[in-house]
């Protein structure tokens, strides 16, 4: 359940527009939600659904408990519409039917919503057949578009749309929702560092491929450490295996990055800055055998691993390569 406060919170000027168009009684037919995915879009445009619907509303804030807030958490909501792209794309049969739709007089009241997920993937007939939709608005139609790329949409149909910039959420904040959705701290920290998308971040906490991600980095520094000759052993049988694709490596040079920049973290009592909160132990021993120097240049050796995998070259060379270089 989202609060418009606490939507205020991941976007403070979307969220404040929107509530004050419940406070001045000014509406719009039409708003277009442009940001990354994970900042919020859907989670806000329910929520202002609820808020048009909720009869029980105070203020902006919907009650959450009638019939028409529960419709709508269910999906059940006869007056509020969604379209989605069927494949590829949204196509104009979609954008037809629902211009059929709302020929009908609503069934709970004259009001009527209809929100378009990855509005930016509409063929150019579906995005014609919207345009003459937006033309002639009814006062009782509100449309809500969601898209990643708005510039890549028709310019009529932005001209004719309110436009409401999500922006990246920080990653206090993510690791605070994250958190709240059942992550665990340390899981939330390290996810949170890695990237400011909520619903990637969600969905990398679920993946049992990133869980062994955490595990093979802290092995990687284990041998490193205590049995530095058998660091190419490592990463043909144990490290290879589990990275096949370049973007697989990619992330888990992510998370080893995070590790050096902890290890000058401890050196710096930067305490809170810490994503390996439950690896302090090893963060001391790896004080011992890395000095805030040399944990430095490794940091410059694996940011040279991740542009050599841009670059094409072979990704085995390249880890044998970093790894003779983390052991100096």
């Amino acid at each position: 359940m989202q609060t418009w406060e606490e939507m205020k919170e991941l976007q403070p000027l979307a969220g404040q527009m929107l509530m004050n168009s419940f406070k001045k009684d000014r509406i719009s037919h039409a708003y277009l939600f442009q940001g990354n995915r994970g900042t919020g879009k859907k989670d806000m445009a329910l929520l202002f659904a609820k808020s048009i619907f909720c009869k029980e509303r105070e203020g902006a804030e919907p009650c959450q408990h009638c019939r028409d807030c529960k419709r709508i958490d269910s999906g059940n909501h006869p007056d509020l519409h969604w379209i989605e792209p069927d494949g590829q794309s949204i196509k104009k049969e979609q954008i037809l039917h629902l211009q059929k739709e709302f020929t009908y007089t609503g069934l709970e009241s004259n009001r009527k919503v209809y929100i378009i997920v990855d509005a930016d993937r509409m063929t150019i007939n579906a995005s014609n057949r919207l345009l003459k939709f937006l033309e002639e608005p009814s006062q009782q139609t509100t449309a809500m578009l969601l898209t990643e790329s708005g510039q890549t949409m028709l310019d009529t149909i932005r001209s004719r749309c309110q436009l409401l910039a999500f922006q990246p959420l920080n990653a206090k904040r993510v690791e605070e929702k994250l958190v709240q959705e059942g992550v665990s701290e340390s899981n939330a920290k390290l996810l949170a560092s890695l990237t400011n998308n909520l619903t990637e971040a969600l969905e990398m906490n679920e993946d049992e491929w990133f869980a062994n991600v955490r595990k093979l980095v802290i092995q990687l520094i284990e041998v490193l450490q205590n049995k530095p000759n058998e660091g190419l052993l490592f990463i043909n049988h144990q490290w290879m295996p589990h990275f096949k694709e370049r973007t697989q490596i990619q992330r888990g040079l992510d998370v080893l990055m995070l590790w050096f920049q902890d290890v000058i973290n401890q050196y710096v009592d930067r305490d809170d800055a810490i994503v390996f909160v439950t690896e302090k132990e090893r963060l001391n021993q790896a004080t011992m055998r890395w000095s805030r120097q040399s944990a430095a240049a490794c940091l410059t050796y694996v940011l040279e691993a991740k542009q050599k995998i841009n670059q094409n070259v072979h990704p085995n060379l390249v880890m044998e390569q970093l790894t003779l270089q983390l052991q100096r």
